[in-house]
């Protein structure tokens, strides 16, 4: 086989056409990317914010708009509670200045959590009713001093006249039962207080199957061992309901007090008047 042979073109040559071909594609890049009509950008000071950020392109729209913030509906008959984290002292006012006016415990004396129901809020204060003396006391507490808020739709109410304790659930009543309250000596206070726990396996038959712990305090028996805390509880002697035979306590029939306990979460209000 013959081979024909033509002049060789030098290497140099090849290189140069090359890396104009390379240039000439670079420019067409960067024309596609400038739009049509428009100028070549003005050379931006590095000090002029203003115009380095009219250099930006606009931002891209939001996926979704958060509207203003709305209030949960409420039940009417709903309650708010809370537990109480750390012992704190209670103010006059929400102030750490104010006067201290009491300290609020994280335990009771049976060494369960603590249970206040809120009055009212302001900034990160939030003022509760305290189990002292005399019943009704209040103050301001750090909101960090309590924990999540609970919420329960039940409330107690006992009618020391009529000797009758009534248990709402939604505004309605679903239990009605005669009850035991304080003898004169010792009778059961008045007031707004809350349930704050539930207490089974006792010793003593004295206070039947469960009793149910309040924020009351009775008035007379203060050297009573934990402070003299008024409880509703069961009873080993159910023939003396109804009637004023307690020491303040409010003493249920033992059937009562189970079926109570059942339908009562804690933190249910309790109405003594």
């Amino acid at each position: 086989m013959t081979l024909v042979a033509g002049r060789r073109r030098p290497r140099s040559r090849l290189l140069l056409v090359a890396a104009g071909l390379f240039a000439v594609a670079a420019i067409l890049a960067v024309a596609a990317l400038v739009p049509r009509g428009s100028s070549s950008p003005a050379r931006v000071s590095p000090g002029d914010p203003d115009a380095q950020a009219a250099q930006l392109p606009p931002a891209p729209k939001a996926a979704f708009k958060i509207g203003a913030p709305v209030p949960l509906a409420r039940h009417r008959d709903e309650t708010t509670w809370a537990a109480v984290r750390d012992d704190v002292v209670a103010r006059a006012a929400p102030s750490r200045s104010a006067r201290a006016v009491g300290t609020l415990r994280a335990l009771t004396p049976e060494a369960t959590t603590n249970i206040v129901l809120p009055l009212a809020r302001r900034h990160l204060w939030v003022k509760v009713r305290l189990p002292a003396l005399p019943n009704g006391t209040t103050g301001w507490v750090p909101r960090a001093a309590l924990g999540a808020y609970g919420t329960v739709r039940t409330r107690v109410i006992v009618d020391v006249a009529k000797r009758r304790l009534t248990l709402l659930k939604d505004g309605r009543a679903v239990l009605r039962v005669p009850v035991g309250v304080g003898a004169p000596d010792a009778p059961t206070p008045r007031g707004q207080f809350v349930v704050r726990n539930i207490l089974t396996r006792f010793s003593s038959k004295f206070y039947g199957p469960i009793a149910l712990g309040t924020s009351a305090r009775s008035e007379t028996l203060t050297d009573w061992p934990g402070g003299g805390y008024v409880g509703i509880h069961g009873t080993d002697e159910p023939g003396l309901i109804p009637g004023a035979v307690s020491h303040g306590c409010i003493r249920l029939r033992n059937a009562d007090i189970v079926r109570l306990a059942r339908e009562l979460p804690i933190g249910t209000p309790l109405t003594i008047r």
